[in-house]
Order: C-alpha cells, then sequence, then structure tokens
C-alpha cells in the first residue's frame, strides 16, 4: 500500500474527525451541565448545514459568501434552540432522563418536519470557499485545502471551549451548577439564566459543525441521524463533559473510519464501533476522567 496514500486517508481521517469533535462537544458540555441528552442536537447540526447553503446563496455566491454563513449559521441554530430551551425544556430540567430522551426525540421529529417543509427533499450542495478550494501538499502528500482548514478549526473551538468554562465567570458558574444547583442558587445566582447559556452554546457548537461540514458532503434530511449516534458514542469514550476527551473520541473515531476504508472497504464502518466496543470494555468511564 502506497504510503503517501494512507497519509492522505489518515489527513482526510483527521479533518473528519474535527466536524465530530466540534458536534460532540456541544453534546458532551450540554451532558454534562444540564444532564440533558439532547437528541435533536443533531437537528440543529443539520439546520446549521441547511442554513449555511441558504445564507452563502442569498449573499450571491456559494463560494464568497460562504464566510458569512460559516458566522450566519450557527446563530440560526442557537435561535432555535433559544425558542426550545426557554418554551419547554426550562421546565423539565428535573424530570427523569427517559422523559428528557423522550421530549428532545419529539422535538428532533418536529424540526426534521420543519426543515422539510422550508428546503424540500432534495439534497443541496456548496463549494468551498475559493481561497480553500484546490489541494495543498502537507508533508509531500497532498490534501484538500478546505480539509486543512479544518484541521487548524478543529483545536481553536477546543481552546475556546476550554477558556470558556475555565476563566469566564459564566462557565465556573455552569461547571459549579452542574455539581449543586440548589447552592448555587442560594449564592443568589439565577441558575435557570446559567443553563440557557449553557445550552446554548451547545446549540451554536451544532450550527457550527453543520455549516463547517456543508461544503464537504450532500446537505440533505436525514443527516442529523448519522452525527447524533457518531456524537454520543465520542462523548462516551471520551469521557463526560470533558472536552479534551471529546477531541480524543473524535479523532479515534474519525482516523478509525478512514483507515478502515483502505484496510477493508466493504465493512469501514464497523471499525469506529468495533473501536467504541473495545475502550468501552477496557475503560468503562472512558479515555479521559469525567470532568462533572
Amino acid at each position: 500500500m502506497d504510503l503517501s496514500v494512507v497519509g492522505s486517508q489518515l489527513l482526510v481521517g483527521l479533518s473528519r474527525a474535527m466536524i465530530l469533535f466540534i458536534v460532540s462537544a456541544g453534546l458532551s458540555f450540554v451532558l454534562g451541565v444540564l444532564r440533558v441528552p439532547n437528541i435533536f442536537h443533531g437537528s440543529l447540526y443539520m439546520i446549521g448545514a441547511f442554513s449555511a447553503f441558504s445564507i452563502a446563496t442569498w449573499l450571491g455566491g456559494q463560494s464568497t459568501g460562504l464566510w458569512l454563513a460559516m458566522l450566519a449559521a450557527p446563530v440560526v441554530a442557537v435561535a432555535i434552540g433559544m425558542i426550545v430551551e426557554r418554551a419547554l425544556l426550562a421546565h423539565l430540567y428535573r424530570r427523569e432522563h427517559l422523559m428528557l430522551i423522550l421530549f428532545t426525540w419529539g422535538v428532533m421529529l418536529i424540526l426534521n418536519d420543519l426543515v422539510k417543509l422550508a428546503w424540500g427533499p432534495t439534497y443541496r450542495s456548496i463549494m468551498p470557499p475559493a481561497a480553500l478550494q484546490g489541494s495543498a501538499s502537507l508533508l509531500g502528500i497532498a490534501l484538500p485545502r478546505y480539509n486543512l482548514f479544518l484541521l487548524l478549526i478543529g483545536p481553536l473551538v477546543a481552546v475556546g471551549l476550554w477558556l470558556f468554562t475555565q476563566r469566564t465567570r459564566i462557565g465556573k458558574i455552569a461547571r459549579a451548577a452542574a455539581v449543586d444547583q440548589e447552592m448555587v442558587a442560594i449564592l443568589g445566582i439565577n441558575v435557570s439564566r446559567v443553563l440557557a447559556v449553557a445550552f446554548l452554546v451547545g446549540c451554536y457548537l451544532a450550527g457550527l459543525g453543520g455549516a463547517l461540514v456543508a461544503p464537504t458532503t450532500s446537505i440533505t434530511l436525514g443527516m442529523d441521524h448519522s452525527i447524533i449516534v457518531d456524537a454520543f458514542l465520542i462523548v462516551t469514550i471520551g469521557g463526560l463533559g470533558n472536552i479534551w476527551g471529546a477531541l480524543v473520541g473524535a479523532l479515534v473515531f474519525g482516523v478509525t473510519q478512514s483507515l478502515g476504508l483502505l484496510v477493508w472497504p466493504q465493512f469501514a464502518v464497523v471499525f469506529p464501533y468495533l473501536t467504541v466496543v473495545i475502550v468501552l470494555l477496557l475503560r468503562p468511564r472512558g479515555l479521559l476522567r469525567s470532568v462533572w
């Protein structure tokens, strides 16, 4: 097997892992702070992708307008998440997980129908920005420039989210609320507002992941199903609420899937899930410790 082919496939897997990480980090943050298994997190990812397509097209060019679309599309996901959280979810935080799963599942079905009404059943596609089209050489291996861009964005998101949770006042309060909401409330802090901010951070990351993945795949109904399954698995093997654990889990998931295409293409989809099983057998609590 040509070493350059292996290297190219590995780098593609790493870039795919960055998308998985961004979406999984949002889900992990919501799980860690709010204890809410948000099933419609994948729907926000899909809305981010469709919104990026529409905004870029509306701005007059799918290539030049995509930069602004990447900024605006996550805001659409945040707006939808804010409506759901303030109107409905905020009243259910203390309910058992089964009810939360059923509720977020129902919201997912509603959002899927709304997406179908808004954009129709046909798939969409969008080109990367002009500056990121074509290929570049990295260590003698040709790789699409947009994939290299994703390799830079992933770590930046990880550092930004870490700084938010560790260095900002609202981030520290969110971590405290994850441990003891009643004590935080006694200190005179509006816990409901803190939880809302934490939830919207997760929504933003879901929308951002959708906007970033738009130029690399077909934008279509159903893309939320596969991403939410993968995101839950990544959060589980990485360690609940651990940002760096989500990054490690995404890297493991993305690389094994990519290399599986070289080793056994017919069963490439099995490799990441087999890896998840092995990890959970050896480390049931995840690769890194649970932060909250």
